[in-house]
């Protein structure tokens, strides 16, 4: 048996407390606490202003859903799909296909092992997967930082785009369905 297929098997069957979450990210299931206050703040105020932004095209903004990509599970802080997920099942029906995923966003959590998931092991499953847009909202990127990354190359595991803006200036969604989507002062104030 593969270790992808050790790995989905043991992932189904846990059982977490209440405040945990598990994914599997690269080749390890990596148990987590949800985020704590600030984290679900920044993630919400971006989900409120994505979906007036979002609301005469045929995609939304989705939180606390499972990403699934060949045996791979995320549960971003908030992606955005087509309004009806049930276009973009996973073979399983556990969540939802990650090749129907237009855009991720994660608000990076405290800690180094936290923080090297989220910029590191991440980006590199999200290129992948192919999914088209990634947003890091980092607080503990000096003063603060919204990193944007496009143009994924899934064979390589890599964003060929990177725009790093620093928190008090304008992060601008490129491309894709919220292209011109604004990540300002209004979303990563404290």
């Amino acid at each position: 048996m593969s270790l992808d297929r050790v790995l989905w098997q043991a992932w189904k069957a846990m059982e977490l407390p209440e405040g945990y979450r598990a994914e599997i990210v690269e080749e390890f299931i990596e148990v987590s606490p949800t985020g704590r206050r600030r984290h679900g703040v920044i993630a919400n105020r971006v989900r409120r202003a994505l979906t007036p932004h979002l609301a005469d095209g045929r995609y939304a903004a989705y939180q606390c859903a499972d990403v699934i990509h060949r045996r791979k599970v995320w549960i971003p802080d908030l992606f955005i799909a087509p309004e009806d997920l049930n276009e973009i099942p996973d073979d399983e029906d556990i969540g939802v296909d990650a090749d129907g995923v237009r855009a991720v966003f994660e608000v990076v959590s405290p800690g180094r092992e936290a923080q090297a998931r989220d910029r590191e092991r991440k980006r590199r499953a999200y290129a992948r997967a192919g999914i088209p847009l990634y947003v890091l909202i980092d607080d503990f990127d000096g003063d603060g930082t919204v990193v944007i990354l496009t143009a994924p190359d899934p064979d390589k595991a890599v964003y060929a785009d990177e725009h790093r803006v620093p928190y008090g200036t304008d992060a601008v969604i490129p491309d894709g369905p919220a292209k011109g989507f604004v990540i300002g002062e209004a979303i990563v104030k404290p």
